[in-house]
């Protein structure tokens, strides 16, 4: 290491390390060849915690500093002066887009190290490969003490919020943040917006503070903070980021933001880890954020290898990290696209991955490629570039560009899974792609540049013989218009000065100077800145939304305030009876209908949907106040309407949702009478009941309200097995059973202290477009096109042109005309449901009842059942199979 430069190759790429010798710490004397060593010992356990996050760095190019004279520090985003390998994703914020390092490799991570960039900072969700921000995967607690507290006092916190989270299902890893305090995270399904979890952090935090108020606060402010440990909710913020675990901190003293067991942080010896501490423990194999990061456990042995080598050697012994959560086939979330599209028993293509996984063991490997020939019912090529453990693909209408002077659209499609790299043969008629497919060229691809969503650049090398010829270089460009919109461009070779203005500088060219001006210096980091529908007897499930960087969130969400205190209605999970363990159930029946938060004080009673509108003009029969008692409560109900088999009757209650008008709210009254089943009681004369286990809560109900003549009632409490109690609820023909835990608390988002065991299949789906009727319907609607959301466009499930009565085909066509849109909301519709279709706004959300899911995840012979006005598109799910 002559003059304190080395030159490196790392997984592949070449890097040239400067200033080794540099002290970054003074205080232990710490130097960068120090800080490079070890961010190279944890790539792999800190790579799977960044992984497709948008980082922040912040950089102390002169070192910290000492207490008497600290280092200046600067936050930095943008990527500037970086090599064009570096992958990154493109966030678009008020004022610009901002290009965003992403830490997917073991490169990349020195190459951040290299440029004193001591803390790497990202938020709770990811991004796609196809750019799109995804909603949360983690939850995050920050867990800080005030003036006063410590460590221990973090630790008590920490094991009240652990009970809290595992009541809802959760199971939060601690990490002690190198700093002062310890953070929790726990693993998230991807279900809500980042809105949403903010909201139950937010309320978990005031829980804790109610319950421990002199050791917990909630509050920012520093005055309420002093002898407490704060509780900090906020960094669930889609717009803001947490330090991520195994990153140095850039304090006096080389200390990391540690992960932990729950075993160490009961011992009295507990303290903030150092970097020589946390490289023995990953040389050991340990990883305690395994389970949230979905990182290997036996990346100790890499490690190990690598921490007995200096700077620019041990760098280049760093493992290649583990992929995205998921194995690159069939149970990876990402290839979900993938299967809904295809019928595994009725196709030859592949859905595993266990070629790539196999060759994925350690060390540097080289991105595969391929390029397939497809004779379908138009003939193209298949242009599919491995990232991630999924191979990306874009359709090519006009096949593979062989001149620099013309540009070929690329239509971006579904990920597909590695194994789909070797695939040949024929995909069967009838089914999706059907056709003949060969490999016209493969082989492997040097990333130039990699922008999520934007731009790709990659030197591709083929196969002897194959279509290209040998090693080509292409440019994937972004059109700026619909999602899947690219062009694809031929470029000059690598160095040629006709490169494409993207690449800023040949592959693999080095950034030198670690003494260049941060870009951004002084701008602010990313962090500047029932039973019951959709939870409890009917169905549904809280919104799922963009997380950043654009679109939009998930559902309305409502918040009712008595007492200062707001509530949200508590959701159910699909279930079977496989999933109820030995604990103590309460089973009530699943009420048909559409839920309702009822809100009474001295203004009177007001009836709130699950999305947060108000519905009390349409059930005035609900809202006496004579008829409920005199304190201010919150209570949570199901309005249903019975129809002539004594039965609830979803489509009956259609009639009633829909009103506003008094006079046809009366006369709906004598047609279409309602009743208020009662399950839950949230608040009462200003003391919140909702940390109170379901037992003492439905104690209080009972006590609280004695049924009489009138519309309201409790939801009854069935004694017996579940199996028997499902059995006599199919003879009867009703729609289900809820099976709640007695020892759970009432938490605002879904949780699985609740289940829905279902008899009769239903399934939530946004209405994209309309065919016409004929015959009797020919001035009306023949059918509606149905769809599930999934990213910006709706997945096609089917068509449905039964179930509906006059009066709704009366009305349909006026509803559908008032949302014309030219272009289909869907990804895809097959041309004979496409031919005469006329397309609308997804705005609409309706229930159907269905036999079963075909292979191709399609609707089997859906009926209309209804409206359901209580829904935003963005709550639409897909429905797991029913209970029994």
């Amino acid at each position: 290491m002559a003059n304190g430069k080395e030159r490196v190759r790392v997984a592949g790429r070449e890097l040239a390390l400067t200033n080794l010798e540099k002290i970054m710490y003074p205080e232990t004397g710490t130097t960068k060849a120090d800080v490079i060593a070890y961010y190279a010992a944890v790539a792999p356990v800190l790579i799977p915690a960044s992984l497709n996050r948008p980082a922040t760095r912040k950089r102390w190019v002169h070192g910290v500093g000492t207490a008497d004279a600290p280092g200046e520090m600067f936050f930095q985003k943008n990527l500037d002066h970086s090599p064009g390998w570096v992958l990154r994703a493109a966030i678009t914020h008020k004022d610009r887009t901002i290009q965003y390092p992403l830490v997917n490799d073991p490169a990349t991570l020195i190459w951040l190290a290299q440029s004193a960039a001591l803390e790497i900072h990202v938020p709770q969700w990811r991004v796609d490969s196809h750019g799109n921000a995804l909603p949360p995967d983690r939850l995050v607690l920050d867990l800080d003490p005030g003036e006063g507290a410590g460590l221990a006092e973090c630790v008590e916190v920490a094991k009240l919020a652990r009970s809290i989270l595992q009541d809802v299902g959760l199971d939060p890893v601690p990490v002690t943040s190198g700093s002062k305090g310890i953070h929790l995270y726990a693993a998230l399904d991807g279900s809500q917006s980042s809105d949403q979890i903010s909201e139950f952090a937010h309320e978990l935090a005031r829980s804790l503070e109610a319950d421990h108020p002199g050791l917990a606060v909630s509050d920012m402010k520093k005055a309420l903070r002093t002898g407490k440990v704060l509780v900090d909710w906020s960094q669930n913020n889609a717009a803001k980021t947490t330090i991520v675990p195994y990153s140095l901190r850039g304090k006096l003293r080389p200390t990391v933001a540690a992960p932990r067991t729950w075993r160490e942080l009961s011992s009295p010896a507990l303290h903030q880890l150092d970097f020589h501490e946390v490289m023995k423990r990953v040389a050991a194999g340990k990883d305690p954020f395994a389970p949230v990061s979905g990182g290997r456990h036996d990346a100790g042995a890499a490690a190990g290898h690598a921490a007995g080598h200096r700077a620019g050697r041990l760098a280049g012994g760093a493992e290649t990290p583990p992929e995205q959560a998921g194995d690159g086939g069939d149970t990876d979330p990402r290839l979900e696209e993938y299967r809904t599209k295809r019928d595994k028993a009725g196709t030859p293509e592949p859905f595993t991955a266990k070629r790539h996984l196999a060759e994925n063991g350690g060390g540097a490997r080289r991105e595969k490629f391929v390029i397939q020939e497809h004779h379908a019912r138009r003939m193209h090529y298949d242009f599919r570039l491995e990232r991630d453990g999924v191979l990306v693909s874009w359709a090519l209408p006009r096949g593979v560009p062989t001149s620099k002077a013309t540009n070929h659209l690329a239509v971006q499609t579904e990920d597909h899974p590695m194994d789909y790299a070797d695939f040949e043969g024929d995909i069967p008629k009838g089914q999706y792609g059907a056709g003949t497919v060969s490999i016209w060229d493969h082989g492997t691809y040097d990333c130039e540049k990699w922008v999520a969503g934007k731009e790709v650049i990659a030197t591709l090398t083929g196969a002897g013989g194959g279509g290209l010829g040998g090693a080509q270089r292409f440019a994937l460009i972004h059109t700026g218009q619909a999602n899947d919109q690219w062009l694809i461009h031929l470029m000059d070779p690598p160095g040629s000065t006709k490169a494409h203005p993207g690449a800023r500088r040949p592959a693999g060219a080095p950034d030198d100077d670690d003494e260049a001006d941060a870009a951004e210096a002084g701008a602010a980091d990313v962090n500047d800145d029932g039973g019951h529908d959709d939870g409890g007897h009917g169905e549904g499930g809280p919104g799922t939304g963009r997380a950043a960087g654009g679109g939009t969130t998930g559902g309305t969400r409502f918040s009712a305030t008595v007492s200062s205190t707001a509530f949200s209605p508590m959701l159910a999970s699909a279930g079977t009876l496989a999933d109820l363990p030995d604990l103590d159930w309460q089973f009530e029946l699943k009420w048909d209908g559409v839920r309702a938060l009822v809100i009474g004080d001295a203004t009177g009673i007001r009836l709130i949907s699950r999305n947060g509108i108000d519905m009390s003009v349409s059930y005035p029969e609900l809202t006496d106040r004579s008829r409920w008692p005199e304190q201010d409560f919150v209570a949570d109900g199901e309005i249903i309407a019975v129809g002539r088999s004594g039965r609830p009757d979803f489509g009956l209650l259609q009639g009633r949702m829909k009103l506003s008008k008094a006079a046809d709210v009366r006369k709906a009254q004598a047609s279409t009478p309602v009743r208020l089943m009662l399950f839950d009681l949230l608040s009462e004369t200003g003391e919140d009941l909702r940390r109170l286990p379901l037992g003492e809560r439905r104690r209080r109900l009972e006590l609280f309200f004695h049924p009489s003549a009138g519309p309201m009632e409790l939801s009854g409490v069935i004694e017996g097995d579940a199996s028997h109690i499902l059995e006599s609820v199919a003879e009867l023909g009703l729609e289900g059973v809820m099976a709640k835990r007695r020892d759970g608390r009432y938490v605002g988002q879904r949780s699985r202290s609740w289940l829905k065991l279902k008899i009769e299949r239903t399934q939530e789906v946004v209405v994209g477009g309309w065919r016409p009727g004929r015959g009797e319907r020919g001035d009306s609607v023949g059918s509606l096109l149905l769809g599930i959301p999934d990213g910006s466009k709706l997945r096609y499930v089917g068509r449905v042109g039964s179930g509906f009565s006059d009066r709704e085909l009366k009305e349909l066509r006026q509803q559908l005309d008032a949302l014309p849109r030219k272009t289909s909301p869907f990804r895809d519709v097959p041309r004979a449901d496409a031919a005469d279709a006329n397309w609308v706004s997804a705005k609409l959300v309706g229930e159907v009842t269905f036999g079963e899911w075909t292979g191709t995840g399609k609707l089997r012979h859906p009926v209309w059942r209804g409206w359901r006005l209580d829904k935003a598109p963005a709550d639409v799910v897909v429905d797991p199979a029913p209970g029994p």
